[in-house]
């Protein structure tokens, strides 16, 4: 991680100690509910993809702390010689259907129970992002990543990668326990009506990239010039 995308000290409240008091309570309601289906869904996985039925991803968390988050696997393996390269190519309509529902992610509460996951923040992605933020969007890992989250009930993966962020530092700024009730309900809604399940063009979301100045900047330093100019003073 680079120094200017480094998240800053978290600032924390007392609402924190109640927000995972009530993570731990739910997450361990909601496993022993879901524990038939989880085991239904498993099964059909084993049955139709074969093993493995988890898929194990490293993401960043809680000051950028790095865990594996746990989903349902809804695609193949990569195998070019099937063509299976592109993620339209590898997404099953199995696992197209589990995304649609969001069953693929029930094994997150799993993350939840450990304490690498909240059941209400801004969605975990990949590492390799975190070098692309700026100092202000590195701040969404003041908070645990969560299940759901601002973001999601507000257009989900259809966002733009500005808008996510604005929902992600918004939930930062404001969360309380309202506030997270809120999005549970509006999560619910959202769910039963399917929306926001990729970005338009593709079946998952397209990758971000970096902020525009950010990234304009990264290329200034890292050009041959300017490599030359460092390397010669």
């Amino acid at each position: 991680m680079t120094a200017h995308a480094r998240p800053p000290e978290r600032r924390s409240r007392p609402y924190d100690t109640v927000k995972r008091v009530m993570d731990v309570a739910l997450a361990v309601v909601l496993l022993v509910l879901a524990a038939p289906l989880m085991l239904l869904v498993a099964g059909v996985i084993l049955a139709t993809h074969g093993r493995p039925v988890l898929f194990r991803h490293t993401r960043p968390g809680l000051d950028g702390a790095l865990f594996d988050v746990v989903k349902f696997r809804t695609m193949l393996p990569l195998d070019p010689r099937r063509g299976l390269v592109t993620d339209a190519d590898r997404l099953t309509r199995l696992g197209a259907w589990l995304r649609a529902s969001s069953l693929d992610e029930l094994p997150e509460l799993w993350n939840v129970l450990r304490g690498e996951m909240s059941l209400v923040g801004p969605r975990p992605h990949l590492v390799s992002y975190l070098e692309r933020y700026t100092p202000e969007q590195a701040r969404r890992h003041e908070v645990r990543p969560g299940l759901t989250g601002l973001a999601q009930v507000r257009g989900r993966n259809a966002l733009s990668w500005e808008k996510k962020f604005e929902y992600d530092l918004e939930y930062v700024d404001r969360r309380s326990l309202a506030l997270d009730l809120r999005i549970l309900a509006e999560t619910v809604k959202v769910v039963l009506r399917r929306e926001g399940i990729s970005a338009p063009g593709t079946v998952t979301w397209h990758e971000f990239m970096g902020t525009p100045s950010e990234r304009d900047a990264s290329d200034r330093r890292s050009s041959p010039a300017a490599t030359s100019a460092r390397s010669s003073g």
